[in-house]
């Protein structure tokens, strides 16, 4: 049942493909709700239906058959221009390679969604941007091109971007597949922190340990969800990046 904490629920939710005479289910009907302010971690080898479960929940793809409610409401029989009116106000997307525009500077590239948002003027536009490229720590780099930045700094660019519109959800497709640890570390406190601050985050994660920064973990193996469970243990990231700080600390006095 469809509460009004629930922020997506779907049900029986089905994705076939067909190549010939063989029929492939990348989802067997998949059941599952959402509450606002989760932070989930999706989970499963490739090929599981993580990424087709993604891709259905994000508005980038429909499903052969099921439903699937957003706050209560019907999705899936949306129009072309709903449904794109839908992902640029309500979703966020964060993605490991970026896709940030080569050319153009970190103020431009956070800007891009608000192009497509009439609601938002001319003016509003470069203080918005401004406003969510200094929350992720990157007030100062505003008129920096993406070669001119790390990995990192990259991604909070991105991240940034998916702020911009005030959306109710992140998604983020592997966020840390192209960092490493501490960088890891320091994209997942701010997830943290956007959570805290009652955005719900749907991550997609092939990592044990980066899942672990969720508040909860689904596990999808052959189309179906096969675990769904609180993590018992989470990690914080400010705690996490404070042990690698000492470490480093007694690294270098000895």
């Amino acid at each position: 049942m469809t509460t009004p904490e629930n922020l997506i629920t779907v049900k029986n939710l089905t994705k076939t493909y067909k190549t010939g005479d063989v029929e492939m289910h990348a989802l067997s009907s998949v059941s599952l709700e959402i509450s606002k302010g989760e932070f989930v971690a999706i989970m499963g080898a490739s090929g599981s239906g993580k990424s087709t479960f993604m891709n259905i929940i994000g508005c980038l793809d429909s499903p052969t058959s099921g439903e699937y409610l957003m706050e209560g409401k019907d999705v899936l029989n949306r129009s072309k221009n709903e449904l794109a009116e839908l992902r640029n106000t309500k979703l966020g997307f964060v993605f490991q390679s970026f896709n940030l525009l080569p050319r153009t500077s970190a103020l431009e590239n956070v800007e891009l969604p608000l192009l497509y948002n009439s609601k938002v003027g001319t003016k509003n536009r470069t203080d918005k941007a401004l406003e969510a490229l200094k929350s992720v720590g990157l007030g100062d780099r505003v008129d920096a091109m993406p070669n001119q930045l790390s990995g990192g700094q990259q991604q909070r660019v991105a991240i940034a971007r998916a702020l911009v519109n005030d959306p109710l959800i992140i998604m983020a497709d592997e966020p840390t597949g192209n960092l490493d640890s501490r960088t890891s570390y320091e994209i997942m406190e701010i997830f943290q922190k956007l959570n805290d601050k009652g955005i719900t985050v749907v991550m997609v994660t092939h990592e044990p340990d980066i899942a672990q920064f969720a508040k909860s973990n689904i596990v999808f193996k052959d189309g179906k969800i096969i675990a769904n469970h609180l993590v018992a243990e989470r990690k914080i990231a400010t705690n996490e990046l404070k042990n690698i700080a000492t470490m480093t600390d007694e690294k270098s006095t000895t």
